[in-house]
């Protein structure tokens, strides 16, 4: 996994990746605890409207940005992103009331979803070969998780010496790092060129290819029953999150009375149960089908929610301190289980010419889910109480878990490219993937040919041009 290192353009691309993360990782910190002080018990429904603003950019700003950013060189457009970041970190310290938090996470997080695409985009340029783009996502994947694990452990650690003020500076610089790590390299421009301005389709505009693209891509992610599955076991995973990142403060400093310096330590059991999962997993998958790791995962997610809720509920008493960092890291585990094989299932389930159309619409789709995960866990619980927003949650995730045992279909999963029409069946050219480990042939159906020499088929009296 290591060997991809080697590349000196990918090597400081990733190390600008880790900083970046580390310092959001402080911020995480210390916006909790910044919202606890502009707000008190009333911070959960502080930092449910910044995550669901968040979301709003992640999923109006990313798409736009993505069809625009050919425009403008990435190496340029990272860095710009970056220095946006940093400075919306240097006001955080200053601000003395909620709706700047808000104004200011609005330009952070924009900032961020402009971030994000590009940084994705670049990777494959720089390692073509698929065997070490695929290292590449997995050192990705670890970098996540390490970040949930170590920034809190980081922010507790600083926190014993500085105000938790002093957090932000170490964000600006992660986010300096994080440009100046990307300055140091040379992108390859030829095959950015390239790859950023296709010939649009049909004779019409670049734009509306991309946007038609955009939307073949969602329309191929919600056709397939394993990848409906998914954005159900999505959901069930951002009901536990959310619980998690909108009221570790609340329950650390409010319900249980303790110190701002284990606030840290409660999110570190929850990004340590995550990467644990995440290191032992590979073997596992080795053995056993994604599905059968995946759904009992769900469930487990609803399971430990109505274990926060009875703990929630019940009296004082020191052990509730150790009984929550064991939810938050079961919670961290059983999202890890469903979030680490994620990839693998949709890799099965589409043609690798539609993976980056459908990683897209993943992309977008997931983030609708925690746009309804935040405001819940944060609003009702501001408004109801942590113990209605416990229960709700756990009937989210519950239903959640089981619509998607119910949509998914053991055996193997046909879908078309997203040039024609999506669907589960009757393709002209497709490819049977395997659920699990066993190897299949692709099929191969003859297409109808069009005077033109394009490939059309026929589904549901409608004729769709087949991938090129």
């Amino acid at each position: 996994m290591l060997s991809v290192l080697r590349n000196r353009t990918y090597r400081h691309l990733f190390v600008a990746q880790v900083v970046a993360l580390a310092g959001t990782g402080l911020a995480t910190v210390a916006l909790g605890l910044l919202a606890y002080d502009l707000a008190g018990a009333d911070a959960g429904s502080v930092l449910g409207t910044a995550l669901a603003i968040k979301m709003v950019a992640y999923v109006g700003i990313a798409p736009v940005v993505a069809a625009l950013a050919h425009r403008i060189p990435r190496r340029r457009l990272l860095v710009a992103a970056d220095l946006a970041r940093a400075g919306v970190a240097l006001a955080l310290p200053f601000v003395g009331s909620v709706w700047q938090v808000y104004l200011l996470i609005f330009v952070l997080q924009a900032a961020s979803a402009t971030f994000t695409p590009a940084f994705q985009s670049v990777i494959p340029d720089v390692l073509p070969e698929e065997r070490d783009y695929t290292r590449a996502l997995s050192l990705s994947r670890l970098a996540y998780d390490t970040e949930t694990l170590v920034s809190p452990v980081l922010a507790a650690a600083l926190l014993a010496l500085v105000g938790y003020r002093w957090l932000f500076w170490g964000t600006v610089i992660g986010f300096l790092a994080s440009a100046v790590l990307v300055v140091s390299v040379v992108l390859p421009a030829a095959v950015l060129a390239a790859r950023s301005n296709p010939v649009p389709a049909h004779g019409g505009t670049g734009a509306r290819s991309v946007g038609a693209r955009s939307l073949a891509g969602i329309r191929l992610f919600l056709s397939v029953p394993r990848l409906r599955a998914l954005l159900a076991l999505d959901l069930a995973v951002a009901a536990g999150g959310a619980m998690v990142i909108v009221n570790t403060v609340v329950y650390v400093r409010e319900e249980l009375g303790r110190p701002a310096s284990d606030v840290p330590l409660a999110l570190g059991a929850y990004g340590g149960g995550s990467m644990l999962v995440a290191l032992l997993l590979p073997r596992v998958l080795d053995r056993v089908a994604d599905r059968t790791v995946m759904l009992p995962a769900a469930f487990a997610v609803a399971g430990l929610l109505a274990a926060l809720a009875v703990v929630t509920t019940a009296g004082g008493g020191a052990w509730r301190w150790p009984a929550l960092l064991a939810l938050w890291a079961g919670l961290g585990a059983a999202g890890s289980l469903i979030l680490t094989p994620g990839g693998r299932l949709l890799r099965s389930a589409v043609l690798p010419a539609d993976l980056p159309a459908a990683f897209a619409a993943q992309f977008s789709l997931t983030h609708v889910c925690w746009l309804l995960a935040y405001p819940l866990a944060g609003w009702l619980g501001a408004t109801a109480g942590l113990p209605a927003a416990t229960v709700a949650l756990a009937v989210l995730a519950l239903a959640s878990a089981g619509l998607a045992a119910r949509v998914w279909r053991t055996g193997p999963t046909v879908a078309r490219s997203v040039a024609g029409a999506v669907a589960d069946t009757a393709p002209a050219v497709v490819t049977v993937r395997p659920h699990h480990r066993q190897a299949r042939r692709p099929v191969h159906r003859r297409p109808l040919h069009a005077p033109s020499g394009r490939a059309l088929v026929r589904h549901h009296h409608h004729r769709h041009p087949a991938a090129p």
